[in-house]
């Protein structure tokens, strides 16, 4: 008996793929501040898709715990550097920073998807894709960000593939969905498997 699962993410990107799918979802958005639980993991050497993985589970298991009986998905997207996790930005300087430093260079996006039940986590799953920027102007990160505007702000790493975002790389390389926000195919897989959707 499929059930309506509950997305602990305002997301509207993860939104429009589960309901693209025919998945039901009900939006409850996580109340956890993310700095202070990432900052408990500084200096264990976590790996970013760790750091995904852990946010992803506080946001569902917060959310659980609230609605007993109900499965909960749980989602958080990393951007890594090297060793240098990135932010959404918080102004369009940021975002300007953020493009600056990426341009050139292979970053990793890791996205991460936790189901949890009556406040418990019982399924993780972390996608990891690359993607190779094309060294940009500084002319040109301002164009770019003056086009788009205030949606740049909006995702880690100041930009959207599924946008205009896309022109700013020359190599791409993972699973579309992972690179949005969310390991869609592995999500439905497993909900399947649980009876959640129909399978």
């Amino acid at each position: 008996m499929a059930e309506t699962i509950i997305l602990a993410s305002g997301s509207r990107f993860r939104r429009a793929m589960l309901e693209a799918a025919g998945v039901a979802i009900e939006v409850v958005p996580a109340d956890i501040d993310e700095r202070p639980v990432e900052a408990t993991l500084q200096g264990s050497h976590v790996s970013p898709e760790d750091v995904a993985l852990v946010l992803a589970e506080a946001k569902a298991v917060d959310v659980s715990e609230r609605f007993p009986g109900r499965l909960v998905l749980g989602c958080d997207q990393t951007l890594s550097l090297g060793d240098e996790l990135f932010h959404k930005p918080v102004d369009m300087e940021d975002a300007r920073r953020h493009l600056l430093k990426l341009s050139g260079q292979t970053h990793q996006l890791n996205s991460a998807a936790i189901l949890a039940r009556n406040g418990s986590a019982f399924w993780r799953y972390a996608g990891v894709a690359n993607l190779t920027m094309r060294k940009l102007e500084p002319a040109f990160i301002g164009r770019h960000l003056a086009r788009v505007g205030p949606v740049a702000l909006n995702s880690v790493g100041a930009y959207q593939v599924e946008g205009e975002g896309v022109q700013l790389f020359e190599k791409i390389e993972g699973d579309h969905f992972t690179i949005v926000g969310l390991p869609l195919m592995q999500v439905l897989a497993e909900l399947r498997k649980l009876g959640a959707i129909d399978g």
